[in-house]
């Protein structure tokens, strides 16, 4: 709770995937993947109860055995490669609010960002009321310079994604941003089938390693040699 305000950590995680199979409950240096969101919601200092959406009952006894609540199961229709997260999100708060458990602020976690943790969580929360409590994204510096990026016509020239002069210093160059996927945090009133999370337009800036996103097996190494030497150097994740 912050300020009287009851926040819902929400984690969609369902059973398809096409990148590594069984992906949200696939071993990472020794815990099923989807457990690293999980404690970094439960040791947050604000959240009030961490669900998690799915359609598999694989994945929802994992997250119960790490401290999840999987209070309802994810039909079918809203489980398949075309559903947004917006129509589960949307779901798993009519559901709960049927049961007679509702919230003021939806934090979404992905579960396939394993290396934000909770220190994130929560500066993410207080930024969120610190602007307002207006939408919040988490975002990283990109490392190439979208003034430097280009498209090839289909006469085989060269197109700039921007506009204006690259011939500058990289010292030099604007700072840009993408949005990570780690942490979207918004106002549960205001959620709509419309609303789109990468949309939200107040960044929590993160650094980029704590942002890997698991897509392929090769990101699955990535984050293991993390979390490994972290655990050897007798550091924590957190910055």
């Amino acid at each position: 709770m912050y300020r009287s305000y009851r926040i819902l950590a929400f984690i969609p995680a369902r059973s398809g995937s096409k990148g590594i199979p069984h992906k949200n409950i696939t071993p990472l240096a020794g815990e099923p993947l989807i457990a690293y969101t999980i404690k970094a919601a439960k040791e947050s200092t604000y959240i009030d109860n961490v669900i998690v959406s799915t359609d598999s009952e694989a994945i929802a006894e994992v997250a119960r055995s790490y401290g999840a609540q999987v209070p309802f199961m994810r039909p079918a229709n809203l489980s398949g490669d075309k559903a947004q997260i917006i129509e589960a999100v949307l779901h798993g708060l009519d559901v709960l609010k049927r049961k007679g458990d509702s919230y003021d602020v939806l934090v979404l976690l992905q579960p396939t960002q394993p290396l934000r943790t909770s220190f994130h969580v929560d500066s993410s929360i207080e930024s969120f009321f610190h602007n307002g409590e207006r939408p919040l994204v988490s975002v990283s510096q990109v490392t190439d310079s979208p003034l430097l990026i280009r498209s090839i016509n289909e006469n085989g020239d060269l197109l700039p994604l921007l506009s204006g002069k690259s011939t500058v210093r990289r010292q030099d160059m604007p700072a840009y941003y993408r949005v990570n996927g780690c942490i979207y945090i918004n106002k549960t009133a205001e959620l709509t089938q419309e609303t789109s999370f990468n949309d939200n337009n107040v960044p929590f800036i993160m650094e980029k390693p704590y942002a890997l996103d698991i897509d392929e097996p090769e990101d699955l190494q990535l984050a293991d040699f993390y979390l490994r030497y972290s655990s050897r150097s007798n550091r924590t994740m957190n910055p």
